[in-house]
């Protein structure tokens, strides 16, 4: 959260689900969700299993070239948690010989993944955040790093003394939906939908809904 809420392999609420019934109500079509895991997403768009997903980047994606990318929907960034007890991590200078808690098969900044794919900085692939956040407390992690929003809506939730927010943002971004070949609607028509749901401020208020229901206070 705040972009999605799953239990048992099931879809319960979040912004892809508002934002997949919106789209469904705006172009008359039915939509349904898919659970893919991060190492099957292209697989499963090539093959048709899922026809899009809405919160990717072109960066993260080895073949991007061939799918048909929306306009931008929302900026995001990637930032770390540490123990309040440890020093600053204001750089990638700071995280070298140290173990960060990762998402399973998710990619991140340029940088991060050649000092991980070096050694140099310990990746630690741990399935779901709030098991992350646990372990960083015990100080069996040094850092963790996921979304701003995800991050910041879990504290709100489920506050934490003992992790404080790096000063360091690891890479900012713009989030897109990536379409498969297999997509039933021309591409066309879909992005024209969501710009016009990104111009109006109709995606900022469907994230700010999710949001308020961690009690966060958005502006």
């Amino acid at each position: 959260m705040p972009y999605v809420d799953v239990s048992d392999h099931v879809l319960l609420g979040g912004f892809i689900q508002r934002l997949g019934e919106r789209i469904a109500k705006d172009l008359s079509v039915q939509v349904s969700f898919v659970e893919t895991p991060n190492k099957r997403i292209e697989e499963s768009l090539r093959s048709g299993r899922i026809h899009l997903i809405c919160n990717s980047n072109p960066e993260w994606m080895m073949d991007a070239s061939t799918y048909h990318w929306s306009p931008p929907l929302l900026e995001e960034e990637d930032v770390l948690l540490q123990h309040r007890d440890s020093p600053p991590i204001a750089g990638l200078s700071d995280l070298r010989g140290k173990v960060v808690g990762t998402s399973l098969g998710y990619a991140y900044s340029m940088p991060l993944m050649e000092a991980f794919a070096n050694n140099e900085v310990v990746r630690k692939d741990v399935r779901d955040l709030d098991t992350r956040l646990n372990l960083l407390s015990r100080k069996r992690l040094d850092a963790v790093i996921d979304m701003r929003r995800s991050l910041t809506y879990e504290l709100a939730l489920h506050p934490n003394p003992a992790v404080v927010f790096s000063p360091w943002v690891v890479d900012r971004y713009l989030l897109h939906c990536a379409y498969g070949s297999h997509l039933p609607v021309p591409a066309e028509r879909l992005d024209v939908a969501l710009q016009s749901l990104r111009d109006s401020g109709e995606l900022d208020r469907l994230l700010q809904g999710e949001q308020r229901r961690a009690g966060l206070q958005v502006r």
